[in-house]
């Protein structure tokens, strides 16, 4: 990616974060940037291409993060990492999480297949460990990671550190 291109969706991120995604126009976006709006066309097509291309750098940012959990070959270690991976994610980077959850109400869109990988080595480590329904375990694990994440970039009351410390003694590990 070259870098007017960076500028571009770093300036469509801040600014779909603030307004919202039908509220941004591409011109909006090019001045914000400091390129033409001709260049966001040129580069990413329409605004649906360049929220594309932000939807996909995120999926990326998940495989990144969640690619140490499914490669875990202890299956305990493994739900503790999943367990734990809201509270991993850098305070700097709150603001693209903020605006995915953003988007994806915003825009009804549904990031079910990018959470499948985890979901698949949750439900095998808790196949391993002998849980009665591993599939739904991992179900519910996906879900609460969703929960916590959500409230911590809303920076809700939830006290995120105690609920993860509770599913790790809840589920041993």
């Amino acid at each position: 990616m070259t870098e007017k291109q960076e500028k571009i969706i770093q300036a469509a991120l801040q600014l779909f974060a603030q307004e919202g995604y039908n509220a941004t126009s591409t011109s909006k976006v090019a001045k914000h940037a400091g390129v033409s709006e001709g260049l966001i066309f040129r580069h990413f097509k329409n605004k649906e291409g360049l929220l594309q291309a932000i939807l996909n750098f995120g999926a990326d940012k998940l495989k990144e993060i969640i690619v140490d959990i499914v490669l875990e070959a202890d299956p305990e270690k493994m739900i503790r990492k999943a367990i734990e991976l809201p509270a991993s994610v850098d305070k700097s980077e709150y603001d693209f999480w903020k605006l995915q959850y953003k988007l994806k109400w915003e825009l009804e869109i549904n990031h079910d297949e990018k959470m499948e990988p985890l979901h698949m080595a949750l439900s095998n480590a808790f196949r391993k460990l002998n849980y009665k329904s591993p599939d739904l375990e991992a179900s519910l694990i996906v879900l609460y990671i969703d929960g916590i994440a959500s409230s911590m970039l809303k920076a809700s009351n939830l006290d995120a550190e105690s609920l993860i410390q509770f599913l790790c003694e809840k589920y041993k590990v």
